[in-house]
């Protein structure tokens, strides 16, 4: 990455979802300078840390028909077959399952793996284990969705708490249409997205890569 895209990068403007604690955090700060420094300090850092938590850059999707793209950014923690989760409806046959592990330091901003309608919308509340575990992706709160493909598949992508991370925003409904790479929430403070791909699709990815959401290529769905 070049200088100038890292720059673009960390000064990217934030996620509405961050404008309380960028506010909170500016509100203690303009405190602590009238009442004491080190109060002022805090406030400093905190809202510097939100500004760039929730930061929100640009992504420019790949335009070819038929790709999945990463629904986050982050590192492949886990590729394997899993039973989407229940409350989705999707059946019991396991699907491969691409699990991308978000840090504090990832953007988390959320977007479609694909383009397709919104059919299912599920939250199921649970634990806030370490996200970066196996078992994170059933005992962990999470919000799932089902996107149906124009070919009538269906693509599911889970939203999942971690340790830190205590709320999942999805700003879109049943019923609602997405565009591949379009955002569609963010998860607050270190979490986890997996995205469980139609039958018989392999992932071209491997674990460690990095993903880079609405960008990086994770399936070609028509192979």
């Amino acid at each position: 990455m070049s200088l100038a895209a890292s720059f673009r990068l960390v000064l990217a403007p934030p996620h509405r979802a961050g404008y309380p604690f960028l506010l909170g955090g500016v509100v203690v700060t303009l405190l602590g300078l009238a009442v004491a420094a080190w109060l002022a300090w805090i406030g400093a850092v905190f809202t510097l840390f939100c500004f760039y938590f929730f930061r929100d850059p640009e992504r420019f999707t790949p335009s070819r028909p038929g790709l999945a793209v990463a629904p986050a950014d982050g590192r492949v923690c886990a590729i394997g077959p899993a039973v989407p989760p229940p409350e989705l409806d999707l059946g019991p046959q396991p699907r491969c399952r691409v699990s991308i592990f978000l840090s504090v330091l990832n953007v988390h901003v959320n977007r479609s793996p694909v383009a397709g309608t919104v059919t299912r919308i599920a939250y199921r509340p649970g634990k806030f284990v370490n996200a970066s575990l196996d078992k994170a992706s059933e005992d962990n709160e999470r919000n799932a969705l089902v996107l149906r493909l124009a070919d009538g598949r269906d693509v599911a992508v889970v939203q999942i708490a971690g340790l830190i991370a205590r709320r999942i925003v999805c700003n879109v409904r049943e019923g609602g249409q997405l565009l591949a790479g379009e955002r569609f929430g963010i998860i607050r403070f270190g979490s986890r997205t997996d995205l469980y791909l139609p039958p018989d699709v392999q992932p071209i990815v491997e674990v460690g890569q990095i993903m880079v959401g609405g960008e990086t290529v994770i399936a070609e769905l028509d192979r």
